[in-house]
């Protein structure tokens, strides 16, 4: 009497295995777009920003932030001094660099609130600010030129080198963007050789 044989064939196991590899592709390909995403909408900040000072002074004449005239310009009780920097450190809640915020949106060009926390946050949580460069040793990561420093806090390494690649040198150190491991303030240190992966980093870009 024969007895019935039970178990998979060769075919089911290769149709198995296609779908399972079919749905790995999927997630892979899915998180990669997820990835490039966040890098676009981190980078998309220091695109921005920049238009913010330029709509600002083109409307006013006078930098946001700095403008003697703010109250009666966008209606603000926070007037800068008009020196033609914008003073303070990026992350700080007062000063010009803070009111910056404020300025751009009473004038419409930014979204966001105009009274209670001011600083913005990009997509991943971090701070955003900006201050004047002015000398090496005020602006955030030492070394770094240009008129005004943009920067971008906890960032992972894996984004960073993205935004690095597509805007810049590649390289966490030289050129215009620049990564710390550092969370605050000024003259912090960039970071040399090749950033990990799953750290956070703050990213600085000189404009």
């Amino acid at each position: 009497m024969k007895r019935n044989q039970s178990g998979f064939t060769l075919i089911e196991i290769a149709i198995v295995l296609v779908i399972i590899g079919l749905l790995l592709g999927g997630v892979l390909k899915g998180q990669e777009l997820i990835n490039s995403a966040k890098v676009k909408n981190l980078a998309t900040d220091f695109k921005n920003i920049p238009i913010y000072v330029y709509g600002y002074q083109d409307k006013f004449r006078a930098l946001p932030g700095d403008d003697p005239r703010a109250e009666s310009h966008v209606s603000s009780t926070h007037a800068g001094n008009g020196n033609g920097m914008i003073d303070g450190e990026w992350d700080e809640n007062t000063g010009e660099a803070y009111y910056f915020w404020e300025h751009v949106r009473l004038a419409g060009l930014a979204a966001g609130p105009t009274t209670g926390n001011l600083l913005p946050t990009n997509s991943v949580g971090g701070d955003i600010g900006i201050q004047s460069a002015g000398i090496s040793a005020s602006a955030p990561i030492a070394t770094m030129t240009g008129t005004y420093v943009i920067c971008s806090k906890g960032i992972l390494g894996k984004f960073a080198k993205q935004m690095d690649i597509q805007m810049d040198d590649g390289v966490p150190n030289t050129g215009s963007m620049r990564a710390t491991t550092g969370t605050t303030g000024i003259g912090m240190t960039a970071a040399t050789g090749v950033l990990e992966d799953a750290i956070t980093y703050t990213v600085c870009m000189g404009v």
